[in-house]
């Protein structure tokens, strides 16, 4: 029988009740800047019941999570597809605050159409020196969504079944300098733009899809070089 969208967000709770971490390879030296605290909204929802084009079956069809484009002007991690998210303000009483007005801030989603499922434990990324907490969010109600053009200038809600299928997996391969990066990456389809999803990014879901169980056999031997 297939699974459903409410199967997606069970799995979710439950996955969050599990000390799970993120096995996160880090992607290059470590930035000049002090230490930053910060959060992203990794936000799973199912609300416009839209299938996806290519896929596997241990998902619903419907099932998406928010992403953006970063804008080639930012100062780190610079046109790469990512979570919404940002650095703590004093005003935020804890990393959920962070993201959710961080997501706000870069996409229009409404905060009150998000429920908090939980956070992962915090993820140190050396290049830009923040250390991220990842806080997990069910989208219950809908809310329109657009790129603010400062720091994001692409905002889209991938199928996640199109994220497993084996044809868009692969180990991005970063090459600065004598040093060489690998991680587990995703490339979307041509309606998304093509890009490729590595990094923090791509890592985060595929520790993510793991653990859930959504995951299915890829090949990890697949290059996806990275250009920058």
């Amino acid at each position: 029988m297939p699974r459903t969208a409410a199967d997606a967000e069970r799995e979710l709770r439950e996955l969050l009740r599990r000390c799970t971490r993120v096995a996160y390879q880090p992607q290059g030296v470590e930035g000049a800047r002090s230490l930053r605290r910060a959060a992203v909204l990794i936000l799973f929802g199912a609300l416009d019941r839209r299938p996806a084009v290519q896929g596997v079956d241990t998902v619903a069809p419907e099932l998406d999570v928010l992403l953006t484009r970063r804008a080639d002007s930012m100062r780190h991690h610079a046109g790469q597809i990512a979570f919404p998210g940002g650095g703590a303000e004093a005003q935020d009483r804890d990393a959920a605050d962070t993201a959710l007005r961080e997501a706000a801030e870069e996409t229009g989603v409404d905060p009150e159409g998000v429920e908090v499922l939980g956070e992962l434990p915090p993820v140190h990324i050396p290049v830009s020196n923040n250390l991220v907490t990842p806080v997990i969010g069910w989208w219950c109600r809908p809310s329109a969504v657009a790129a603010d053009h400062a720091e994001s200038v692409e905002v889209f809600r991938a199928p996640v079944a199109e994220l497993l299928d084996p044809a868009a997996r692969g180990t991005s391969v970063l090459r600065a300098g004598a040093m060489t990066y690998r991680g587990a990456a995703f490339t979307l389809g041509p309606h998304l733009g093509g890009h490729l999803v590595w990094g923090f990014t791509g890592m985060t879901l595929a520790s993510l899809f793991d653990e859930l169980g959504w995951a299915v056999p890829w090949d990890t031997s697949r290059e996806l070089p990275v250009t920058r």
